[in-house]
């Protein structure tokens, strides 16, 4: 059976997930844990815990289908204390059990999983970015909101993390490795400041695939397609196998919505480079709140099997 590893946090991740799941493949989702804001910022300081929002997404992406809506809705579900219903299942477990990490599988139990979700490490850490204008950026919340935010010249930790050994153990086995599109700076990057994770992907003989973001957002105007492979190279220090982008165009109304928040449409500029896989992988989505334009699960599954 295949081994895909995907690393990633946030919408990205999930929607890929959420189409490997119906496959036969040996899934390992590795997530960012350095977020810090809403509840599961809150969570870090009232509990000490690693920020579970990002690991509920994935968790809930590989309920089985039958089960999927209730439990997504209850995982998803916000009190009006602004927690997540999922995030406070996770920090009981994590308590519970006496470890976050057991906490999370004791959650993926409880929810019948199809695959294996961890932490990037089981060390909670912070990100800064430092602006083309000199500006630190204090916190994921700050790197990847800040209206100041005028473009990121370095992400980095001050303190030192190190990677999950099981973590490292599914990366170094993957047979491919799959880095998610979703928030940059302050969701995939971060990532790859854990020491250990560099070594690992090296050592591994994976293909190393990545999906393409479609927006733009805070810290990343003005990005094209090659930006984001530029960077994602630059701190995985690995050369990419595969890039999938999409090709198709959204309509006006959608890049009007997404203007409003001022992101644009990711343009492809890759052109004849041989690693691509273009295609029409995504969906509008027009009653949804929040992300609209967004890779259809079972496409950009297909994508990442053909390969």
């Amino acid at each position: 059976m295949e081994k895909i590893v995907t690393i990633g946090g946030g919408t990205g991740q999930f929607q890929i997930l959420k189409g490997l799941r119906n496959y036969e493949c040996e899934i390992t989702a590795i997530t960012n844990v350095s977020d810090n804001g809403g509840s599961s910022g809150r969570l870090i300081d009232e509990y000490g815990i690693l920020p579970p929002g990002d690991i509920r997404q994935c968790l809930v992406a590989l309920v089985n289908k039958e089960d999927e809506k209730t439990l997504r809705e209850l995982f998803n579900y916000r009190l009006k204390d602004g927690h997540s219903m999922g995030n406070l299942i996770i920090t009981a477990l994590a308590d519970i059990q006496g470890d976050f990490l057991l906490g999370v599988k004791e959650t993926g139990k409880l929810l019948n999983i199809s695959g294996k979700v961890l932490p990037v490490s089981n060390n909670k850490f912070k990100i800064y970015a430092e602006t083309i204008d000199g500006k630190i950026l204090d916190g994921e919340e700050e790197v990847s909101y800040s209206k100041e935010n005028l473009g990121i010249k370095r992400l980095f930790a001050k303190e030192k993390v190190f990677l999950l050994k099981e973590a490292g153990e599914a990366i170094r086995n993957a047979d491919k490795i799959v880095i998610c599109a979703g928030g940059l700076y302050g969701s995939i990057l971060p990532n790859f400041l854990v020491n250990g994770i560099l070594e690992a992907l090296k050592e591994s003989s994976a293909k190393k695939i990545y999906v393409c973001n479609l927006f733009t957002k805070q810290g990343t105007e003005k990005f094209k397609a090659s930006d984001f492979v530029r960077e994602i190279e630059k701190y995985s220090k690995i050369k990419i196998d595969k890039i999938i982008v999409n090709s198709r165009t959204p309509s006006q109304e959608v890049l009007n919505k997404y203007s409003q928040e001022e992101s644009s449409f990711v343009e492809d500029d890759l052109k004849e480079d041989s690693r691509i896989i273009r295609g029409d992988y995504v969906a509008e989505y027009p009653l949804e709140r929040r992300t609209i334009f967004r890779h259809v699960p079972e496409k950009i599954a297909q994508a990442i099997l053909e390969i």
